[in-house]
């Protein structure tokens, strides 16, 4: 329980502390670097466009990835699984947990081969007139993807649980929609 707890604050943290602030600081980049070039004719952020494509977007989006599955804010087809009775539903929030596994998982691993050629190829991205590495970035990627697999991977015990008429000890995030099972 304690682990969950704790992968539910990380995934929180990431969203609304890192996320938040990529947010806040892409925002006072653009309105900056407009600023700068609409009413003093000079560019007050050298590069801002790819700080803001190439570093603070990345941020954002793999940093808010994990708990925007986790609440439920993906697409979902729930019309068959509602009309089921409760085992039924959880027999199919399983599968379609099984599948969303089989797919994330492929991404986590293409994913994982990308940043660690990257890390060892040193790979850099061009920001004004420097060029710095792009690995810190990138390992929000695999970070990101692999505590969505984690979360499915809970989500799947719990439905197979829920489907073999077992108990579900493990406690439910606050807000939180699960699979196709609510």
């Amino acid at each position: 329980m304690r682990f969950w707890r704790a992968v539910w604050a990380l995934e929180w943290g990431l969203a609304a502390i890192g996320a938040g602030s990529m947010l806040f600081i892409m925002m006072m980049v653009t309105v900056i670097s407009v600023a700068g070039r609409y009413f003093l004719q000079v560019d007050l952020i050298p590069g801002a466009y790819n700080i803001v494509e190439r570093i603070l977007f990345p941020l954002l989006v793999f940093w808010a990835l994990p708990i925007a599955h986790r609440e439920g804010m993906f697409p979902r087809l729930e019309t068959l699984a509602d009309a089921q009775p409760p085992r039924r539903r959880a027999l199919i929030g399983a599968v379609a947990t099984v599948v969303e596994i089989a797919v994330y998982g492929l991404f986590f691993w293409f994913v994982a081969r990308f940043v660690w050629q990257s890390v060892e190829t040193n790979r850099t991205m061009q920001i004004g007139t420097t060029f710095l590495p792009v690995w810190p970035i990138l390992l929000t990627m695999p970070l990101a993807f692999g505590l969505m697999l984690l979360e499915m991977g809970r989500l799947l015990h719990r439905d197979i649980r829920r489907a073999l008429g077992l108990d579900v000890s493990v406690d439910e995030p606050a807000h939180h929609q699960g699979s196709l099972v609510v």
